[in-house]
């Protein structure tokens, strides 16, 4: 159960629906998120694999880490590692994670939280299930995603932003029948807390079996949904969707996806991360911990990186 939500959605401002004469997307493409290990070995599901950079564009990369259940001593994170050219956003939807980079950034990013991070110019950082939770073991749930900055703000001073649950813009549908929490851009004029450099929308929304969302989607972004879990359809024609599963959406000026009216037992609702963004369309170069535009400048992210010159891990750095 996702941590941030209410008893009554009703109570909520909604999304009107658009009108009919309004272009939905289509669905372009279903892809399955291949299972991988990362890090030290915690498990995650590649969520783009075998989807074009230019159909992502300005996402470069995602991770759904988990859903897993740790015995005690299992939960694993990420070694101190570098990153330039991007941001990454910790999205942890059950569970917690310790988070700490190299220009004093961290915290506890847990149930509904969101860690923001501009890596711009160059950071140091890690990302670890805390102590506690290492000898407790328990529910761990969460999204890492990577956003592409454009050329002009590759070399930004890396930020930190630390976005509370609570904080998140809560929404619904015209009949209640979904919850969403806009977590940075906007949708139908009301923003979510994020601030972001490309110009983004990220929404975790949650649709009640029978129920079915149309967001009004501006065709200057690009529409991308995945599944978390539980098992719908998407689009006008009902292409169904299920857990682990990205829905690429072509055109339009809105976007439509459905809840079967029977979920799986462990799953009551549907579960969905709908992500649109403006296109850069720049050049990629992107291998290990960076984004850039060059094989060149790869090569000096490398370079500046065994020189020490994105960061130093703080003397008090966790993880050690």
């Amino acid at each position: 159960m996702p941590a941030v939500t209410v008893e009554n959605t009703l109570v909520l401002p909604r999304v009107p629906e658009p009108d009919a004469a309004v272009e939905r997307r289509p669905v372009r493409q279903v892809t399955t998120a291949p299972a991988g290990l990362e890090g030290e070995g915690f498990p995650v599901r590649r969520a783009f694999a075998g989807v074009s950079l230019a159909d992502l564009d300005p996402f470069v990369h995602m991770d759904q880490m988990g859903e897993v259940e740790y015995a005690p001593g299992e939960p694993k994170g990420t070694p101190w590692h570098p990153h330039r050219g991007f941001e990454t956003v910790t999205y942890m939807i059950d569970g917690t994670f310790q988070h700490q980079d190299s220009i004093g950034g961290g915290g506890l990013i847990a149930n509904g939280a969101t860690q923001w991070m501009t890596a711009g110019a160059g950071i140091l950082h890690i990302e670890r299930p805390p102590d506690d939770l290492v000898a407790s073991g328990g529910l761990f749930h969460g999204i890492q995603l990577w956003v592409n900055l454009p050329s002009a703000d590759k070399w930004v001073p890396p930020r930190y932003q630390g976005i509370e649950p609570r904080t998140a813009t809560l929404l619904t549908t015209p009949d209640g029948g979904a919850l969403l929490r806009v977590i940075a851009g906007e949708v139908d004029g009301h923003a979510g807390p994020g601030v972001t450099h490309t110009p983004i929308a990220m929404v975790h929304a949650t649709v009640s079996p029978g129920a079915r969302m149309v967001l009004p989607w501006p065709r200057r972004r690009n529409a991308l949904v995945y599944v978390l879990a539980g098992a719908g359809s998407a689009g006008a024609d009902r292409r169904p969707v299920h857990t682990g599963q990205l829905v690429v959406y072509g055109a339009g000026d809105a976007l439509e996806v459905a809840a079967d009216a029977s979920q799986d037992g462990s799953t009551p609702s549907l579960e969905l991360l709908v992500l649109g963004g403006e296109p850069i369309r720049e050049p990629v170069a992107a291998y290990g911990p960076f984004v850039m535009n060059t094989k060149e400048e790869l090569a000096q992210a490398f370079e500046d990186f065994h020189a020490g010159r994105l960061g130093t891990i703080p003397a008090d750095h966790i993880g050690h």
